[in-house]
């Protein structure tokens, strides 16, 4: 007589034990190993590495100086197509756009903000150096060209006294023959750098997304670099937020540097994030050690977003914009992965006239916050803007590679209330454009049957490419200055080594994001155009883009 179902062999039920205890272990059901598991989890949603390339993956990141990687953990079972692992599946980023090509006949002006963010550059990196392609919507091109410094073989001569040179170089694009590229390079650097006292206010992110090595850990250590920087003429305090928001350090002399690491020391992640409340403690501190005439600034440090609190992007915003007009500017500094909004921290920064970087690691810390801490601290020019208008006579097309998101309409040129953005002292702002000059045998456009008549001929007009106008406010001056510079016809045709390389950074941005223009232009190319821009290359950067390029080709199985 049966009284339930025949037991399976023995060898059976320890197979599934063994099985259920193995998808116990791996999944996880504490606190704990739901941590460990987000920290090693696999990212289905992109391209990994091969595991033949695994090692070559081990030695690229070891060259940059990023951490190792983590080993993940076998999965049991088939992932969903749409699956997201918990480690990016919070990442967000804007649509990602491709750069538009303009007649000359028809549209002759072209006008934009400036940006010298670099947060871009350093974020990508990171999805390179860990095996993954990035999203496309984390690619901004502007923000990889203006990662380095270039200085390009014509210097223009501008029609005023300004605190800018700029140089700029024409010649032949490197993916068609077809076309030019016009590279205009804006630098600062002529300005006489004078320390001025800084009232800094430290915005720390503590929720529990920060609990890794990659984020607190790392923003503590980034800003003892920062420490070193500043003396006894300088504020420093520390605001923090997590479900709640509070000042763990009122404003004090950095030259008390024990006390502020310290401060530093004690803290914890955990919690929800209430960034609201934190930037409103943080700005209340700034203006209550308001320094006039100095450096007022709140520096944010996050992996992520506002989610409790004040967070609603025109609230945010009405916030940020009050605050700098009254002479207390933002800094923004991201960390990590898996919650972290790019798009939002791209706009709270230009909201706040300051800039935003991604730290990765303690060598990029390194590069924003000592090599360039003028720059990214002390404002010599706002609202800076840039109209080019093409000599028809010479150009018949053009599109701007990157600054999809800071165009302005023509009209805003001239207008002081239309915001822009801001240059730090020592920053060098670079703009490429790629050309179809008159006669070119193939341009993007289709002819226009009704078109309009040609220029008139000049002097003026047979020698130069367009002209190039700058507005700029100095700081603490509601009212722009103007200043042209005439962009005069080059014989060459051969880049130099700063274009080629240039042209090479710009060339990588566009195949990882919209690669409508570059044809086969593939990262062997980029590579070896870039090899031949590295130059002298004293702090290594170049080379390290190099190792990316290389790392990004091993990465689509592409053989060089």
């Amino acid at each position: 007589m049966k009284i339930g179902p025949a037991l399976p062999p023995l060898s059976t039920l320890v197979s599934v034990l063994c099985l259920a205890a193995a998808t116990s272990l791996l999944g996880g059901c504490g606190s704990e190993q739901a941590a460990d598991e987000r920290n090693n989890a696999v990212d289905y949603s992109a391209r990994p590495l091969p595991a033949k390339l695994s090692a070559q993956a081990d030695e690229a990141r070891e060259s940059i100086g990023a951490a190792p990687m983590f080993k993940a953990k076998p999965r049991i079972g088939v992932m969903p197509v749409q699956y997201q692992s918990p480690e990016l599946a919070g990442d967000r980023y804007a649509k990602a756009e491709s750069s538009r090509v303009h007649s000359v006949a028809e549209a002759p002006l072209t006008t934009f903000s400036i940006d010298v963010d670099t947060a871009s550059y350093a974020n990508v990196r990171r999805f390179v150096v860990n095996g993954r392609l990035p999203p496309k919507g984390a690619v901004r091109a502007e923000e990889f060209i203006n990662y380095f410094t270039y200085g390009f073989s014509q210097s223009a001569k501008a029609s005023a006294a300004s605190p800018f040179k700029l140089s700029y170089e024409v010649a032949k694009s490197p993916w068609n023959s077809d076309r030019q590229l016009l590279m205009l390079a804006l630098d600062s650097s002529a300005v006489e750098l004078v320390h001025k006292p800084s009232n800094l206010v430290f915005l720390l992110d503590v929720s529990g997304s920060m609990n890794s090595p990659d984020r607190l850990p790392l923003v503590r250590r980034s800003l003892k670099m920062l420490l070193t920087q500043l003396d006894d003429q300088d504020r420093v305090a520390i605001v923090v937020y997590a479900g709640a928001a509070g000042v763990v350090l009122e404003p004090t002399r950095a030259n008390e540097r024990a006390t502020i690491v310290g401060a530093l020391e004690q803290l914890s992640a955990g919690g929800s994030t209430n960034g609201g409340e934190g930037l409103r403690q943080a700005y209340r501190l700034a203006q209550q050690a308001f320094i006039e005439g100095g450096n007022n600034r709140v520096i944010l440090a996050t992996d992520g977003d506002f989610n409790v609190g004040v967070s609603g992007t025109d609230e945010l915003r009405e916030l940020v914009q009050r605050q700098a007009k009254q002479g207390v500017e933002l800094t923004v500094l991201g960390f990590g992965r898996g919650n972290y909004n790019d798009q939002m921290m791209e706009q709270i920064s230009n909201w706040g006239n300051g800039n935003a970087a991604y730290i990765d690691t303690l060598l990029e810390a390194r590069k924003v916050l000592v090599e360039q801490l003028g720059a990214t601290l002390q404002t010599v020019a706002s609202d800076v803007k840039i109209q080019l208008e093409f000599n028809p006579q010479q150009v018949t097309e053009y599109r701007l590679i990157g600054y999809q998101n800071r165009m302005l309409a023509n009209e805003d040129f001239n207008n002081d209330k239309v915001d822009a953005g801001e240059i730090g002292a020592g920053h060098t702002v670079t703009a490429i454009y790629e050309l179809t000059l008159t006669g070119a045998k193939q341009p993007w456009l289709p002819a226009l049957h009704y078109a309009k008549g040609e220029a008139e001929s000049s002097q003026a007009s047979a020698t130069e490419y367009g002209l190039m106008k700058l507005r700029y406010k100095l700081p603490g001056q509601s009212q722009s200055r103007l200043v042209s510079f005439p962009l005069r016809v080059q014989t060459e045709t051969v880049g130099s080594v700063d274009f080629n390389f240039a042209a090479a950074v710009a060339a990588y941005a566009e195949r990882l994001c919209c690669d409508k223009y570059l044809g086969d232009f593939a990262y062997a190319a980029i590579e070896q155009l870039a090899q031949q821009g590295r130059g002298d290359d004293i702090a290594g950067y170049r080379a390290e883009f190099i190792r990316l390029v290389q790392q990004t080709a091993l990465i689509e199985g592409v053989e060089d």
